[in-house]
């Protein structure tokens, strides 16, 4: 289940797919950047991916990196078909971990014509250990056995994404760090004043957290060709090193990176002044043409 803004331009327009953060519904930041690229004249798509929010899919909640590239490219299929789009004109913006799926999507799927990885959660094991310290061998070992159980039984075990508390963190949580709870308990909240919020839920499978934290993007990073924008920052996601060093191994012959300072990584989900620096650079950058060189 996806919602198209268009903008109110004649003819055919460029259009912009949107995928973000892990275990995202597409009321989150996704449409923060949508709101903001129709306005550039951009046809945009935000979607809940199978599995999550108003999508179909069983189990509920699993996270699937490889479902995900599928859907991105069924969500092309979806815009190329559309009278009022440009089909040699179509982009993705991927957000925190949902960059290692548009890389994958933009490598396997000539249509896109640009990239643009926003405030990345690269996975790789120096971000895993960043993230989950000493612990990822045992969650790839209970993810697998979840699976496992999955497979013979057909019982669906869950983790929460955050902590239902702020202090003392669950262990158990895919993310542990006290901002991201922060953020993401807000979005469980329902009734009729929230229905903005979509229908986010504060719980993933568990057999989708060993391929989360056993996830490799040097490897397909290495071989992404597409036109591709990065933007960062020193407190967002994966750091200040990492990002950069990824971006040195990418083959593209357009590629920009754009360092922001010092904005932290939610501030690239909601906050207005950093979101209303990112879509311009975004825009442009879709707008140039995939034959520039363009380094920064």
């Amino acid at each position: 289940m996806g919602n198209l803004f268009t903008p109110a331009i004649p003819g055919r327009k460029p259009a912009v797919v949107i995928i973000g953060p892990v275990a995202f519904v597409k009321e989150q930041s996704p449409v923060q950047y949508a709101s903001r690229l129709v306005r550039e004249g951009y046809a945009t798509l935000v979607f809940d991916p199978r599995h999550h929010g108003e999508s179909g899919g069983k189990p509920r909640r699993h996270e699937s990196g490889a479902a995900k590239v599928e859907d991105l490219r069924a969500s092309i299929d979806f815009l190329v078909a559309r009278e009022d789009v440009d089909s040699d004109r179509i982009f993705i913006l991927a957000i925190c971990q949902g960059v290692n799926w548009g890389i994958e999507a933009a490598t396997l799927d000539a249509r896109v014509k640009a990239l643009a990885i926003v405030a990345g959660h690269y996975l790789t094991p120096d971000v895993t250990r960043m993230y989950v310290g000493d612990t990822a061998e045992a969650r790839i070992r209970r993810s697998g056995e979840a699976e496992a159980r999955f497979k013979a039984t057909g019982e669906v075990s869950y983790i929460p994404v955050v902590s239902a508390q702020p202090t003392p963190p669950d262990p158990t949580a895919l993310l542990t760090a006290p901002p991201i709870h922060q953020f993401y308990i807000r979005w469980a909240d329902r009734g009729p004043f929230w229905n903005f919020h979509g229908l986010w839920e504060n719980r993933i499978a568990a057999m989708s957290e060993g391929a989360i934290w056993s996830h490799d993007v040097r490897a397909v990073i290495a071989g992404l060709a597409t036109p591709t924008l990065m933007v960062h920052a020193d407190r967002a996601a994966s750091g200040p090193q990492i990002p950069r060093d990824l971006f040195e191994m990418i083959p593209a012959a357009r590629k920009k990176l754009v360092w922001l300072g010092s904005q932290n990584q939610l501030q690239f989900y909601e906050d207005p002044i950093t979101i209303d620096q990112v879509v311009p650079h975004v825009a442009r950058f879709f707008s140039g043409g995939a034959d520039r060189a363009e380094r920064q």
